[in-house]
């Protein structure tokens, strides 16, 4: 409770005595015992509570967040120049009085919510984008009354500046704005810019008429069923593209895998190939060798190869028959015993 709100609480109860002894005093008398001084006692009861009645009705105090328009019968515009800053001032009472208004932020929201905005029901804005597609906006305008401008605000708007210039301001250019985007445009990649536009032109717009943007929030932007369900389509649609796409690449990196793998085998039967090759050719060249080596050694040593036959033979052998028309495979070079008993006698032709 501030000054001003004291005084003009002391002058009601001033008038509320005043009037309780004045009934006192007319019952006294009534009575014939007179009360006293009695007039003498209502009269400065009186006198007080228009002192504070004048000092109520002239002390103004303004709060912080305010400031005071005074409207006044004593000057030729019927209102002060200056608002009243903060503080407790004074107006000439009766003839003067006070209208507050907040320099505060202040918030006006348009939600299709019908408990998030001020109007209740939907209250979102109806725009149509370029390509012709009708959306809802959601949007909160967050503003302020200019400190320096509150004269002008009363004269063009009085209290009537939330509505008739917040709301009307803000949904006129939405729509504008709106206009110049397609609708994928307005979601996606230039929804930031769409948000600038609009606050640039509401700034201006408010501050013509003495009021200051804070800030412009874009809440929500809603579609209208048949575009709703042309883009859920359209997502399954490029969803199910995705995956055809997916597997599509599955297939070819399993057709790839295959690919290396039979490679793979292929390279190995052509390893196991060449190396097969070269151990033949290696065998053929290490027995052509050998068999080089022997053909010297027979040459420069004929019996060695009887020696060889010889070796061979079983140790049971005691002696051996050859038919007399059956050509020697060896020529040996005597006839006779050996040292082991054994007898080789060739068999005479029939």
């Amino acid at each position: 409770m501030n000054i001003a709100s004291i005084f003009s609480a002391l002058a009601g109860l001033s008038w509320v005595i005043g009037i309780g002894v004045a009934i006192l005093v007319g019952i006294r008398a009534g009575q014939g015992r007179p009360m006293r001084g009695g007039g003498r006692i209502i009269l400065a009861v009186a006198v007080l509570a228009i002192v504070f009645t004048v000092l109520g009705a002239g002390m103004v105090f303004i709060e912080p967040q305010e400031r005071g328009v005074v409207i006044s019968a004593l000057s030729p515009t019927g209102y002060r120049d200056q608002a009243l800053e903060p503080g407790l001032r004074w107006v000439i009472p009766f003839f003067e009085s006070v209208i507050r208004y907040p320099i505060s932020n202040q918030n006006y929201t348009m939600s299709i919510a019908g408990s998030e905005g001020n109007v209740q029901g939907d209250d979102s804005i109806a725009a149509r984008t370029s390509d012709g597609q009708e959306i809802y906006v959601d949007a909160s305008v967050i503003f302020a009354i200019d400190p320096k401008k509150v004269i002008d605000v009363h004269i063009k708007w009085q209290n009537r500046y939330s509505e008739d210039l917040v709301r009307a301001q803000a949904r006129g250019i939405v729509r504008d704005a709106v206009s110049q985007f397609g609708v994928e445009e307005v979601v996606t990649t230039e929804r930031f810019t769409l948000v600038d536009n609009i606050r640039s032109k509401m700034a201006a717009k408010l501050s013509e008429n003495g009021l200051i943007l804070v800030d412009f929030v874009l809440r929500n932007i809603t579609f209208s069923p048949e575009y709703a369900a042309s883009v859920e389509q359209k997502q399954i649609a490029e969803q199910q593209s995705q995956q055809a796409r997916f597997v599509v690449e599955q297939k070819r990196q399993e057709a790839e895998q295959a690919r290396q793998v039979a490679q793979g085998q292929a390279d190995a039967v052509i390893i196991r190939a060449k190396a097969d090759a070269e151990a033949r050719i290696i065998a053929a060249k290490a027995e052509a060798e050998a068999l080089a080596l022997i053909s010297d050694a027979l040459k420069n040593n004929p019996d060695l190869l009887t020696y060889q036959y010889i070796s061979k033979l079983s140790p049971n052998i005691q002696a051996m028959l050859l038919p007399s028309n059956s050509p020697f495979l060896l020529q040996l070079p005597q006839y006779g015993p050996t040292q082991s008993g054994t007898t080789i006698i060739p068999t005479p032709e029939p």
